[in-house]
């Protein structure tokens, strides 16, 4: 089974360079899933919208990560029970609206996709760790997983990859919009990566125009952010994994970068 597993989509420019990309990679790699995280696809780089969704499926994806944005939209609220083929962080209490793990057909068997958030830095929510264990007893003994963690820190990402190391097919880190160059597949077969990266602005601060992020660091005050303009650049990585031992077999991190701008 071949994964495409693309980075955070930030803004309108994100969504704008994975419909130009997309096709091209699926065209020249043929994934079996394609899997994305849209927790930051809103204009305002906060959330995802119905519309978004819809945009990104028609593209070809077969499911839609969110993490700590989640929520960032509001009309958020009326479609995400609905929709089987968005997942948001399984670890959110019992009660959140959405689910947190869905299992997608593929040509080459099944693929169980799990959201789950870290705690190191951000919300406390419940244990990811303890929850897995409780998503492993429910997921097809015949299906591949991928693991996308939202979360912060290398160390807790790395920490729950060795804990699921033999477990699951892979670990891919999300949220901090910088691809991490250690890709690997651990000692039980478990492929890893700290983070995928992000789809979108190239020349702003993971994504977000630079001028008020630097001024929050200069002055310490509240600034309103809003997504960066300009070139674009685009992150993923390729898994394949074994189809019998649902192991993973190799790991291709892809990134590219636009020099001049796609949209002005």
């Amino acid at each position: 089974m071949r994964i495409l597993m693309i980075g955070d989509v930030v803004g309108s420019l994100g969504l704008k360079t994975m419909s130009v990309y997309l096709p091209k990679l699926n065209k020249l790699y043929s994934p079996d899933a394609i899997v994305v995280n849209g927790e930051n696809a809103a204009g305002n780089g906060r959330g995802i919208g119905k519309a978004i969704a819809r945009e990104m499926f028609e593209l070809g994806v077969h499911c839609i990560t969110l993490g700590n944005h989640a929520w960032g939209q509001a009309e958020v609220f009326d479609f995400i029970d609905e929709e089987q083929g968005i997942v948001r962080p399984a670890n959110f209490p019992v009660g959140t609206p959405g689910q947190g793990f869905t299992v997608i057909p593929t040509q080459a068997g099944k693929l169980t996709v799990i959201n789950l958030m870290g705690r190191t830095f951000m919300a406390p929510l419940d244990c990811p760790f303890r929850k897995m264990d409780e998503i492993l007893e429910q997921v097809p003994t015949d299906s591949c997983i991928l693991v996308d963690f939202h979360a912060e820190t290398t160390s807790e990402k790395q920490a729950l990859a060795w804990y699921l190391d033999g477990r699951v097919s892979a670990v891919v880190g999300t949220h901090t919009h910088v691809q991490t160059a250690d890709e690997r597949i651990l000692s039980k077969g478990t492929g890893y990566l700290t983070d995928v990266g992000m789809v979108g602005p190239y020349d702003g601060i993971i994504g977000m125009e630079r001028s008020a992020i630097i001024k929050r660091f200069l002055t310490q005050m509240p600034v309103r952010f809003s997504v960066a303009k300009g070139r674009c650049q685009f992150n993923a990585v390729l898994i394949d994994i074994d189809k019998q031992t649902k192991k993973a077999k190799h790991l291709k991190r892809i990134r590219i970068d636009e020099d001049t701008p796609l949209i002005s």
